[in-house]
């Protein structure tokens, strides 16, 4: 009763001034928010097909995908994913209930939204959700290959270009594997890469033929990262210094 007595001016308080939030309503916000996070993931300026964006939606923790409409996100209004969340909140004072709900919104992907924009409340639509193929797998870089095909030089001899060259010819690649040959200084650096998604450490393989060395070798994946420059035939020729 004490108990009772001592909550009864809060309640009145809280009322009074009108921020009395229903559980249902704390457990909608939360569901919004797990939303709204999935947003956050999904946002970014590189172009991607409808699928590729819902794909990667299906892979978020706690978010399900019941409809993906547009073409790709650099088309008219970008890519409106449909997704159900879940969310709770604790009813009562006493004895607290836990209210769970789920919620359906709309997120907007496209390089014109908004960090956090706000997702839009929407009703659930009916039918089957989407399924999604997983992406191919990319290529094979083929590192024991590439080792075998740049012959050694003499450290009293001359490198050279043009027979490195035919040496990645040989190799017969996969078209989706992107060379780059450079020569500086006496040495010629390779460069065997397949186009990253933007987000994940990139494959590559560089390569380094000098007088009396060949190197061949995978940069750190902190280097590999989207915007470190790992992968370019420049860190072949000068390789960064090992991240610590």
């Amino acid at each position: 009763m004490r108990r009772l007595l001592l909550l009864a001016p809060l309640l009145l308080c809280c009322v009074g001034c009108g921020v009395v939030q229903s559980s249902e309503d704390e457990a909608t916000d939360a569901a919004r928010e797990v939303a709204r996070k999935a947003g956050e993931q999904l946002y970014g300026q590189r172009p991607r097909t409808a699928e590729e964006v819902g794909r990667s939606a299906s892979r978020i923790d706690g978010v399900e995908v019941l409809r993906v409409t547009g073409t790709s996100t650099h088309d008219g209004d970008g890519v409106e994913v449909i997704v159900r969340t879940s969310g709770s909140a604790y009813d009562g004072w006493l004895d607290p209930e836990e209210i769970a709900v789920r919620r359906c919104f709309a997120v907007r992907v496209s390089p014109r939204s908004e960090w956090r924009e706000e997702p839009r409340d929407v009703d659930c639509p009916d039918g089957p959700p989407p399924t999604f193929a997983p992406p191919p797998e990319p290529p094979r870089l083929p590192y024991e290959e590439l080792r075998a095909k740049l012959t050694g030089v003499p450290e009293d001899g001359r490198v050279d270009e043009p027979e490195v060259r035919r040496a990645l010819a040989a190799l017969d690649l996969d078209p989706a594997v992107r060379t780059e040959v450079k020569a500086d200084g006496g040495r010629v650096g390779v460069l065997l890469s397949v186009k990253g998604n933007g987000f994940d450490p990139q494959d590559c393989l560089l390569a380094r033929v000098s007088p009396g060395a060949t190197e061949v070798w995978v940069p750190p994946r902190i280097q590999r990262m989207p915007g470190e420059g790992g992968c370019s035939v420049g860190n072949a020729l000068d390789p960064q210094p090992a991240p610590h």
